[in-house]
């Protein structure tokens, strides 16, 4: 990137002896002034230590660096394409990451003359070349055509990164070819090698296809289950109705370009054979009542797990293969090119790994399990569908009848040594069968995808915010409803024992009355006469000191006398 960004003549290359007569964009002159430095100290005591320049070009391979944001575009199979800045026709120099590290380590050992060293491979290929054989290697196969200035309003790049992809020159590594002797990973660029680089890209990022396939008898809840799976792990989810209604859209999309004019001879024989294969379903449809054959399906069902996102993100079969020779067909290994050589065995060879479901769930229960959990489904969920009484029934009958002990589509699996585990939903007893749910999660793992978008980051922080809200709100409601338990029965245990006290006080008052009657009548009769007589007494004298008056009258001999004579009284 030192070099000039703009070559007059592109058909003449620059080589290591150019390297005098760069002169390198604004944004670059940092990197010419390291350049010179690293050279200089080289020169200053050539015995302590030498010194050397290594200009590589764009690096791709591994988990790419640049060239990211095109493959993760690519990856997620985005509808619009991939972009090309400008008019795409300038050359980039790349080399592959390997390839770099081989020749640093070269460099180190060889000790060449050339103390300024060109890295890069043998590739001149354009930005839209680049971006064009990613699209189709790895996304939906089309670009368009984006202003330079565009590229800056892409969140993923960088500036220094949009200033290397707009780089526009030719290199040529003169004495990586006549003096280094390493075997290149990359020789011929990214272009010539993407199917490894795409390899590459997946397994270094952890973005190799869930592939997942979910079997067991109607009514038993696969697709509830399949689409929790997709949800949770962004699957693509491959149910039979799908299936067909998308790859019969694609052939009549194909097909509907016969009638334009500006389409290529190859676009033209591909429209003919898609109306051609429609008309064969049509027919196929009128034979067997509305329905198509299995040797469409089978069709269908190959042509989606190839596709691009099947195959990117991964799939979850939702009640297919149904029978063996389903399972043969869909899975069968179909040309030799599709094989890795010297990898498989006898028994690979026989199905196509990159079809073949890599999990085989079976979800088990009993007939009368099945009928009673379709009988309390919500009138909602089974109108207009099989699940009613009928066609449930129907519908249990064929699948018993396609899986009996000695052959199911189970046994398909066994052969190949891909033991399909087995999940008995009846002996589930947790809320919607979530059990079951979380260990068909841990048989599988952990999702292999770049994880929530921004927007889903949002939107999961959205839900985790009104849960807790709701959370809030139930544990309020539940306080305050503790607290009103308590009042009440602060209140009632208050009147019970307001009750008790009273009633204990009236019973008190009642055996202090009848205690006291005796009593009463003892001073009634004895003590109440003299004492009436004293007081009459004192108000006829009304003496200065009434109380000491009273006293001495009642202690007065006669009175004294009738006082101490106490009388027995019962009581």
């Amino acid at each position: 990137f030192s070099f000039n960004l703009w070559q007059e003549d592109l058909t003449v290359p620059f080589t290591e002896e150019d390297y005098r007569r760069r002169r390198p964009h604004p944004n670059f002159k940092d990197h010419v002034e390291v350049e010179k430095l690293v050279t200089k100290l080289g020169k200053t005591d050539k015995t302590r230590f030498l010194t050397y320049v290594i200009a590589s070009g764009l690096k791709y391979g591994a988990g790419e660096d640049i060239f990211h944001f095109l493959f993760k575009s690519a990856w997620h199979g985005e509808e619009a394409g991939l972009p090309i800045y400008g008019d795409g026709a300038n050359v980039l120099p790349t080399i592959h990451i390997q390839d770099l590290a081989s020749i640093v380590v070269n460099v180190a050992n060889a000790k060449p003359k050339t103390r300024y060293i060109l890295a890069v491979d043998g590739s001149h290929s354009t930005q839209g070349e680049i971006v064009k054989a990613i699209s189709d290697g790895l996304g939906t196969g089309t670009v368009h055509v984006e202003p330079k200035k565009s590229a800056l309003l892409n969140k993923e790049l960088l500036q220094c990164q949009y200033d290397q992809l707009m780089l526009n020159i030719q290199l040529e590594a003169l004495c990586v070819k006549d003096s280094l002797q390493f075997v290149w990973v990359s020789e011929a660029g990214l272009v010539e090698q993407l199917p490894q680089i795409i390899k590459e890209y997946k397994e270094t990022r952890n973005l190799l296809p869930i592939r997942v396939c979910v079997l067991g008898p109607p009514g038993v809840g696969k697709t509830t289950f399949v689409e929790q799976l997709c949800e949770h792990y962004k699957l693509h989810h491959l149910k039979i109705a799908d299936v067909i209604k998308q790859n019969v859209e694609r052939l009549e999309k194909l097909a509907a370009r016969t009638s334009k004019q500006d389409e290529s001879e190859e676009d033209d024989t591909n429209a003919q054979q898609a109306k051609e294969h429609l008309d064969l379903l049509k027919e196929d449809a009128a034979e067997n009542n509305g329905r198509y054959s299995d040797q469409h399906i089978v069709e269908f069902y190959k042509e989606t797990l190839k596709s691009k996102p099947c195959q990117n993100q991964g799939f979850v079969l939702d009640g297919f293969p149904k029978t063996c020779e389903q399972a043969k067909e869909v899975f069968a290994e179909e040309e030799e090119g599709d094989k890795d050589e010297g990898e498989k065995d006898a028994k690979e060879s026989a199905y196509n790994k990159l079809l073949m479901p890599e999990i085989i769930v079976s979800l088990d229960a009993s007939d009368d399990f099945l009928k009673t959990r379709i009988m309390n489904l919500p009138e909602s969920k089974v109108a207009g569908t099989h699940n009613t009484e009928e066609g449930l029934l129907r519908r249990l009958v064929l699948f018993r009848e396609q899986n009996e002990d000695d052959v199911t589509v189970l046994n398909y699996f066994d052969e190949l040594e891909i033991q399909p585990s087995h999940f008995d939903v009846e002996k589930d007893s947790s809320h919607n069968i979530t059990d079951t749910m979380e260990h068909i999660k841990e048989l599988i793992g952990e999702p292999r995808n770049y994880g929530p978008t921004p927007e889903e980051i949002k939107a999961m922080e959205r839900k985790a915010k009104e849960e807790k809200l709701r959370q809030e709100a139930r544990e309020r409601e539940e306080r305050d409803q503790h607290k009103s338990e308590e009042r009440a029965l602060r209140a009632k245990r208050e009147a019970e024992w307001t009750d008790q006290l009273a009633r204990i006080k009236r019973e008190e008052q009642e055996m202090l009355e009848t205690q006291s009657i005796p009593l009463r009548n003892y001073l009634m009769k004895n003590v109440m006469p003299t004492l009436t007589q004293g007081l009459i007494e004192v108000c006829k004298v009304k003496p200065d000191d009434p109380v000491d008056y009273l006293v001495r009258s009642l202690l007065s001999p006669a009175n004294f006398l009738a006082l101490t004579v106490i009388p027995r009284f019962e009581g």
